[in-house]
């Protein structure tokens, strides 16, 4: 019963602040420039682009500087691989079935270059995300420009969290980053961990295809979410706290866009893309502040992040857009949690052990 105790505390547990705050501004510096010179041109359209290029600035937040440039790099690969491959598909209209195929094999892919390299946030979850929302939106430009955007804010992401180096000067000669304690350790569970990926990714979509609804790809992502965790418990926390994050964030996203005098719609309709765009910036920045303390808390920050720049990259019915948003979450929490039950790591398959309700042995 103490176990279990343990367990439901665990799921509202706020993690000890790690001068999250300096990790939270980088990132926002990261998104906030190339958003708002996409404010100033007018194209706000594309912001979007420049967001997921500079979510490379996530990675790395405690590092040293030496550490940090190559783990940034390493994940700019992931995140920019995923925007690649999302605007081919949306250049030449491959939706539906191309969409849950590429996605399942790639997420594959990304999580042994993800446990190869050793990322950290871990996993391939946020160039899985790129993919699914480049590829589902119309690319009205040609298809270089967005590139070039997400490319150029990478970049100056990496730049921005290699900058304190000019103050600071924590270079460690010889520093390496250590495996995190989720990450498969031998070849053997890294490639079932890449099969799980496969497995959770593919079958998420499949539902979302089937069920009809325009967004498929969020069920993909969210089935990602749990297959982060270290074992059982902490993954299915983690879908736990993607889904109740996500119906949070759900809300306050239509306190934001839907009509009514009562909406930050409503209030400037003259200025509706530009509210959208600095709001944006400012979720983004609550993200990051709470992404390694809480991940429900993150979520309720990053759900609107996610659909104000859908909104502005391809504008639909406020109120089907939170619908689908909530429904395909839900689903892809749901198969991804099922996903790591069925298809476990090496170890026991002990229940009660499993589910962290009974002590591992340590014989």
């Amino acid at each position: 019963m103490k176990l279990l105790v343990e367990q439901v505390r665990a799921l509202h547990r706020l993690e000890p602040a790690n001068r999250d705050h300096l990790a939270a501004l980088r990132v926002a510096i990261s998104v906030a420039v190339p958003s708002l010179l996409l404010l100033a041109a007018g194209r706000t359209d594309l912001i979007m682009y420049a967001v997921f290029g500079a979510l490379t600035g996530m990675y790395g937040r405690s590092e040293p500087h030496q550490l940090r440039i190559r783990h940034q790099a390493q994940a700019a690969v992931v995140l920019l691989g995923g925007v690649a491959v999302g605007l081919f598909l949306s250049v030449n209209h491959l939706h539906s079935w191309w969409l849950v195929a590429v996605e399942a094999v790639l997420a594959g892919a990304g999580s042994v270059f993800a446990d190869r390299v050793r990322l950290k946030p871990n996993g391939p979850f946020f160039g899985i995300l790129a993919l699914g929302a480049c590829a589902s939106v119309p690319t009205e430009s040609p298809w270089q420009v967005p590139m070039l955007i997400a490319a150029g804010s990478a970049v100056f992401s990496i730049l921005v969290g290699f900058g304190g180096w000019i103050r600071h000067r924590s270079w460690q000669r010889g520093a390496v980053r250590g495996a995190p304690a989720e990450q498969p350790a031998s070849r053997s569970e890294l490639l079932v961990h890449a099969a799980r990926y496969v497995l959770a990714v593919g079958a998420a979509g499949t539902v979302g295809v089937l069920s009809g609804t325009g967004h498929p790809h969020w069920a993909m992502a969210a089935a990602a979410v749990p297959l982060a965790g270290a074992d059982l418990p902490s993954s299915v926390r983690r879908g736990i706290h993607r889904i109740v994050g996500t119906f949070v964030g759900l809300a306050v996203t239509a306190v934001v866009i839907m009509p009514g005098t009562w909406s930050l719609a409503g209030l400037f309709p003259g200025q509706h893309a530009v509210v959208l765009a600095l709001l944006v910036i400012l979720f983004q920045f609550t993200t990051e502040l709470f992404m390694a303390r809480h991940y429900g808390l993150a979520m309720v920050s990053f759900t609107p992040v996610i659909l104000l720049m859908t909104q502005l990259a391809d504008p639909i019915d406020p109120a089907v857009l939170i619908l689908e948003r909530g429904v395909e979450t839900l689903v892809g929490a749901l198969v991804g949690i099922a996903v790591v039950v069925v298809v476990r790591r090496a170890g026991t398959r002990n229940p009660a052990v499993l589910l962290g309700f009974a002590r591992r042995s340590r014989h």
